[in-house]
């Protein structure tokens, strides 16, 4: 029989995008006023963004999840020639420091978002269809990883580490649910580790942001100023909060609040309930992916539920350690809640094909 649809994971995304909105409009209206004269600016192209979402989220929770399986391939490549496309002079437009948009009048379409979603899809019919290769590292383990290297190149030539660093590890978690050996682990952690040096040291901006994530008033007013500013936000909202609209760092303290520092504001104006609120959702979000994961009826969908909730935890985790002071400046938003278009949109296709399995 039938099931019917995952109604409180439904309900979950909607009341985070919703929240988001009003956030949005709150860490934003100065800053909009000030830039566009519209202190609506931001609200109004997130709502549009949500309302696109939530239509994208109804037609793929209508379309079989076993499609996904027949086009893995064609979606795959599609992503590449799209990361291969934005890194062209001409053809990506450079945003923040990265060449990773697509620019389209004041909008823009990130394909490395598209790419997230893509790998896990072709990861999980692999997985499905290599069980028994996957205690041999040559025949079952190395051809994931050499794509999986080669998305991550194309994102970090963009560069967006911390865009590359949540697809490896949303790789690297579906290799670990599919029961890869614990030692290939602990080798990859430590090549990880090198590697990840080795980029902080080619690029300085990126020691910049260690240095500045280590002692932020060593520079309080360049590499350490976002740390600190949102630091001061979620200091003073003590429990409750300041109130809603009542902000004082977005005041021009903290850099376009509305991205990725919104939490930063929520915890200003909503103190520790606010915050707390915000993480059960995502924990609820986790909880209800992982009960569809455990339940589906094959193993393309197991691999599918658990990468695509484990991708948007592990982005969503690394968004907080940010914000709070936890780990460098990554430049990644938060789920659902920061402005912007291409990762709403690809968080609600996973979330859509999430509602499909849990209705198998």
């Amino acid at each position: 029989m039938k099931k019917k649809m995952d109604k409180l994971l439904f309900v979950t995304v909607v009341l985070l995008s919703l929240f988001g909105l009003i956030m949005i409009y709150s860490a934003s209206s100065i800053w909009a006023d000030y830039k566009f004269g519209d202190s609506f600016h931001y609200f109004k192209y997130q709502a549009i963004f949500i309302c696109l979402g939530f239509l994208v989220l109804f037609i793929t929770s209508k379309i079989p999840y076993q499609k996904y399986y027949e086009k893995a391939n064609q979606i795959l490549f599609l992503c590449f020639i799209l990361l291969v496309l934005v890194l062209i002079p001409g053809i990506g437009s450079i945003r923040n420091g990265s060449r990773s948009w697509f620019g389209i009048g004041p909008l823009g379409i990130q394909p490395s978002e598209a790419a997230k979603l893509g790998l896990i899809i072709f990861t999980s019919k692999y997985l499905s269809n290599s069980n028994k290769f996957l205690k041999s590292y040559k025949k079952g383990v190395f051809p994931i990883l050499g794509i999986t290297i080669l998305f991550f190149g194309l994102i970090m030539l963009q560069p967006d580490l911390g865009t590359g660093l949540i697809l490896v590890v949303s790789i690297i978690s579906l290799l670990f649910v599919a029961g890869v050996n614990m030692k290939f682990f602990l080798g990859m952690g430590l090549l990880g580790f090198v590697g990840v040096v080795i980029l902080i040291l080619i690029a300085p901006y990126r020691m910049d942001r260690i240095t500045s994530f280590i002692d932020p008033w060593s520079d309080a007013l360049g590499t350490g100023f976002q740390i600190i500013q949102s630091l001061y936000a979620i200091g003073p909202g003590g429990l409750l909060g300041t109130g809603f609209l009542h902000s004082i760092q977005k005041h021009f303290y903290l850099p376009e609040p509305q991205t990725d520092f919104i939490f930063s504001i929520i915890a200003e104006e909503f103190g520790v309930v606010g915050a707390f609120i915000v993480v059960g959702l995502f924990s609820m979000l986790l909880f209800r992916g992982i009960k569809i994961a455990t339940h589906t009826k094959d193993s393309f969908s197991k691999y599918l539920s658990f990468g695509m909730v484990f991708q948007i935890i592990f982005q969503t985790l690394m968004n907080l350690m940010v914000v709070i002071g936890m780990i460098p400046v990554t430049g990644v938003t938060l789920p659902f809640l920061s402005y912007g278009g291409s990762s709403l949109l690809i968080s609600m296709v996973s979330i859509g094909i999430l509602l499909n399995i849990s209705k198998s």
